[in-house]
């Protein structure tokens, strides 16, 4: 079946000319004249963005999925690519009723009128993994019923092999290629296909970013119905609303655009800076505008996480370039690791200086963050910057944010809007405030420690002889291992003898 899948491949491939791809390589360049005549025959009018993108979609959603993926990784695509590769949808035909229904009987073990009171067999959205019915629960309450697409485990295991294959080309074959850890974007993207195949994480996900944002009057996440959730099955609130990109309906309804587009934001660094833990998959068709002009988010498979020092540095960062110390963000990479310890901490200053003062003092309009993506991404190859591959879904995100922002208020300014909320932030972090909450946060753990502390000093000055049979045993051990190696050496020149190389190396020595 995999080489079945291959060939389809291949057979897109060369429908669409992306063999160009390729050819362009100088391993290959004996063989273009030859691909150039046996394939004249194809009309090949549309720019190469043009032809990549209908030949992800045609290939299904896995690669549609990726092909998304790929548009936010500017450092591994051309520009012209990852801008054509950003207007993929998962437009996806929903699969049959019968096997929706069939789903249902098997996870739940009784007929579907036991488990709901009504349910609509019509689906109402459609994606690569999964399609969402809407259904009403015995007690009334209505329900989002979202149902695991029959046989995409096996589908994503054929194709994430195939990826991993195209990862490894490119390692081999690009220069930039190691650097830019192909094989590990592929990875990336593995791990969160995996989650979306399990309906009960993804219905964590969602309980846990409906807890962080409990009493919100920015946004709105639906509950979970956890007594009818499953690996395959997932069953929560249902939410009315506009979609977001229903413009028209939304002027109609009398919302606040620019308030919208500032709350947009807000949520947006609250969720990375605050939480650590942030929806990665925000495009229109997973946002929903509530009558009171409250977001609401659906759709919590792809979610992002940042550790501490991830939050850390890329606070830094931002406030960073907010307040144009471009310094403090050389800095900052070359502290994190990020950028090599011996690189020259003024030529980098210049070259994101380069970048980024054009950025400033612009409405959302005359900005484009994918362009300023991809000179700091060509910045990086230049200063042999790592790639981060953890935070691809972060890139993707904001590439979402701009969209959206552009879409509500073209004139939004971002950095006014996001500054206060970085400042806030970092100073509950590094100030007084995060001084308060660190001591809290240790507090459980110093209450262990500190009536222990008497007895551990009592004990240690009343047997010192304690400190000395830990200082005999490091001796012991030491002595051990030189014993080995001379052991080694010994038993390396006995079998020299053996083979009778001895004589030589002796007589080279006594030359030296």
């Amino acid at each position: 079946m995999r080489l079945l899948r291959l060939l389809k491949i291949l057979q897109v491939v060369f429908r669409f000319g992306l063999e160009e791809f390729f050819l362009g390589h100088e391993r290959f360049r004996f063989l273009r004249w030859f691909v150039k005549i046996a394939l004249a025959w194809r009309p090949l009018d549309a720019p190469r963005g043009v032809r990549l993108r209908l030949a992800l979609e045609s290939l299904g959603p896995i690669f549609v999925k990726f092909g998304q993926l790929l548009s936010t990784r500017r450092d591994l695509v051309p520009l012209d690519i990852a801008d054509e590769l950003a207007k993929l949808q998962d437009r996806v035909p929903p699969f049959a009723t019968e096997k929706a229904l069939a789903t249902l009987r098997r996870v739940y073990k009784k007929p579907i009128e036991e488990v709901f009171a009504e349910f609509d067999p019509t689906p109402i959205a459609s994606a690569s993994v999964a399609q969402v019915h809407r259904a009403r629960l015995h007690d009334g309450r209505p329900a989002a019923v979202k149902i695991l697409r029959p046989g995409i485990a096996a589908t994503i295991a054929k194709d994430i092999a195939l990826l991993y294959v195209g990862g490894g080309l490119m390692e081999a074959l690009w220069a930039d290629g190691k650097r830019l850890k192909p094989r590990e974007v592929v990875a990336e993207f593995e791990k969160h296909l995996g989650d979306e195949l399990d309906l009960m994480r993804e219905a964590a996900n969602a309980s846990q970013l409906r807890r962080n944002f409990a009493d919100s009057e920015l946004l709105l996440v639906p509950e979970v119905y956890w007594d009818w959730c499953h690996g395959e099955v997932m069953v929560m609130e249902w939410m009315d609303g506009v979609p977001i990109g229903q413009v028209d309906k939304l002027r109609a309804q009398g919302i606040d655009f620019r308030k919208l587009a500032r709350a947009g934001v807000e949520i947006f660094f609250t969720q990375v800076f605050r939480d650590g833990f942030f929806h990665a998959d925000m495009h229109p068709g997973n946002i929903l505008v509530a009558p009171d002009g409250r977001y609401i988010a659906l759709d919590f498979g792809i979610m992002g996480t940042l550790t501490d020092r991830d939050r850390n540095y890329l606070a830094q960062n931002f406030l960073a370039f907010f307040r144009r110390d471009y310094k403090r963000v050389a800095m900052a990479h070359i502290e994190s690791g990020w950028a090599p310890a011996d690189t020259r901490e003024d030529e980098f200053e210049a070259a994101i200086r380069a970048v980024c003062e054009p950025a400033f003092d612009r409405p959302l309009k005359e900005i484009s963050f994918g362009r300023v993506l991809l000179r700091l991404f060509q910045t990086s190859r230049r200063f042999n910057v790592e790639i981060q591959p953890q935070l691809v879904m972060l890139q993707k995100t904001l590439l979402n944010i701009e969209g959206l922002g552009r879409e509500l208020d073209p004139d939004l300014d971002l950095w006014q809007t996001a500054k206060p909320f970085l400042e806030k932030w970092m100073g509950e972090q590094l100030g007084w405030r995060g001084l308060v909450k660190t001591l809290k946060s240790e507090a459980p753990h110093w209450a262990t420690v500190l009536p222990q502390l008497p007895r551990l000093l009592h004990a240690h000055l009343n047997h010192p002889q304690d400190v000395e049979l830990a200082r005999l045993r490091l001796e012991l051990a030491a002595r051990e291992k030189s014993e080995r190696r001379w052991q080694m050496v010994i038993a390396t020149l006995l079998f020299l003898v053996l083979l009778g190389q001895l004589t030589p190396l002796l007589g080279y020595f006594l030359m030296e």
